[in-house]
C-alpha cells in the first residue's frame, strides 16, 4: 500500500507538537505554515531585514528532525537576554542568512530541511509579506498578529493585507493530492484560519478528496477566543472557509488539574467546552500533556489521529 499523504495546516506551538508525534508513523508528512508572525525574534527579523518570519517554520523543521541531534538542539538555541542578539534563536538567524544566499525563503527552508534531515516537508503558505487585520464586533479594526491575538473584543472576521496573496509553490498541489488534511491545534484565527485567506487554498481543500480533521484546542486564548466553545471555533472556521469543511473533530476529554486551571483562569482562559456541533464524527480522548501548561501531548495526539485515519 502507498503511504498516505498527510498535510497539516497551522502555526505556533500546536503544529510542531502534532508533527513531533506524527513523524513516528509511516506517512508522507507536509506542514503548511502561516507566515504572519510579527512578535518576538521573528518580528524583529521581519522588521529589520524584510524577510518572512522564520519562527514557526523553524519549530516545524526541528519537530520533524531527529530531536536529540546536535543540529536540532542548535536550531532551537536562543541567545541570552543581553546584547544585540538578545532573544533571537540560532535557527531564525540561520534561516534568514540562508534565505539571502540561496535565492529565497522557500529555498532556505529546503536547505535547512536537508541539514536537519527531517522526516517530511515544511512549506510556507505564501511567500508574500502579509499582515493580519481583524474586524471586531464593535466595528473597530486592529492590525498585526500580536495585536489580533490580544483583542479585547470578539473577532467578527480576519483578512490579510495584501488581500488574497498567492500561495507558495507546491502548496495548492500538496493540498489537492492529500489523503488527510489536519487543521490545528493552534490559535484559531492567527495560526489556523489565516491560512485559508491565501489565494487558492480553500479551492484546493474543497477540490481535494482528503478526509479533513480539526483538532480542538484544550483552552481558550485570552483576547482571541474569550469564552469560545467548540461550536464557536467550528463556526469561525466555516465562516472563513465553507460549510462542511470538517469531517471529524478530535477533542481532549481528560480533566485538567485544578491548580493549572486556576492559573489559566487568572489570565482569562478556560477549557474549551465541548458543546453541540453539527458534525457527526467527534472523537474524544486523553490528549493532555501532564506538564506546566494545558497543552496537547504530541504522542497522544498522533496516536489518536492515527486511529481516526485507520477507522475512517
Amino acid at each position: 500500500m502507498k503511504k498516505l499523504n498527510i498535510t497539516a495546516l497551522g502555526g505556533g506551538t500546536g503544529l510542531s507538537t502534532l508533527l513531533r508525534g506524527l513523524k513516528k508513523f509511516d506517512y508522507n508528512l507536509t506542514a503548511i505554515v502561516n507566515v504572519s508572525d510579527d512578535g518576538g525574534s521573528s518580528g524583529k527579523i521581519r522588521n529589520e531585514l524584510g524577510v518572512l518570519p522564520p519562527g514557526d517554520i523553524r519549530n516545524c523543521l526541528t519537530a520533524l528532525s531527529e530531536e536529540e541531534s546536535l543540529m536540532s538542539k542548535l536550531f532551537q538555541y536562543r541567545f541570552p537576554q543581553k546584547g544585540s542578539l538578545a532573544g533571537h534563536s540560532f535557527g531564525n538567524l540561520f534561516l534568514t542568512a540562508m534565505s539571502a544566499i540561496s535565492g529565497g525563503f522557500d529555498n532556505a527552508i529546503a536547505s535547512c530541511a536537508q541539514v536537519l534531515a527531517i522526516r517530511g516537508r515544511v512549506l510556507p503558505v505564501t511567500l508574500s509579506n502579509v499582515v493580519i487585520e481583524a474586524e471586531l464586533e464593535d466595528g473597530r479594526q486592529i492590525v498585526g498578529e500580536s495585536r489580533v491575538s490580544k483583542s479585547d473584543k470578539k473577532i467578527n472576521k480576519i483578512i490579510l493585507f495584501p488581500s488574497e496573496p498567492p500561495a507558495a509553490p507546491k502548496v495548492l498541489k500538496v493540498l489537492k493530492e492529500s489523503d488527510i488534511i489536519i487543521f490545528g491545534p493552534g490559535s484559531l484565527y492567527t495560526s489556523v484560519i489565516v491560512n485559508f485567506l491565501v489565494d487558492g487554498v480553500i479551492g484546493a481543500i474543497k477540490s481535494s478528496n482528503a478526509y479533513k480533521i480539526y483538532i480542538a484546542n484544550i483552552m481558550t486564548q485570552p483576547g482571541e477566543t474569550n469564552g469560545y466553545t467548540l461550536f464557536d471555533h467550528i463556526e469561525a472556521v466555516e465562516k472563513h472557509s465553507y460549510k462542511g469543511i470538517i469531517d471529524c473533530v478530535l477533542a481532549n476529554s481528560a480533566p485538567i488539574p485544578k491548580k493549572l486551571l486556576s492559573r489559566y483562569k487568572k489570565s482569562g482562559a478556560q477549557t474549551v467546552k465541548i458543546d453541540k456541533i453539527q458534525i457527526k464524527n467527534i472523537v474524544k480522548g486523553n490528549l493532555f500533556s501532564d506538564n506546566l501548561y494545558a497543552r496537547h501531548d504530541g504522542d497522544k495526539l498522533a496516536k489518536a489521529v492515527n486511529t481516526i485515519i485507520r477507522k475512517r
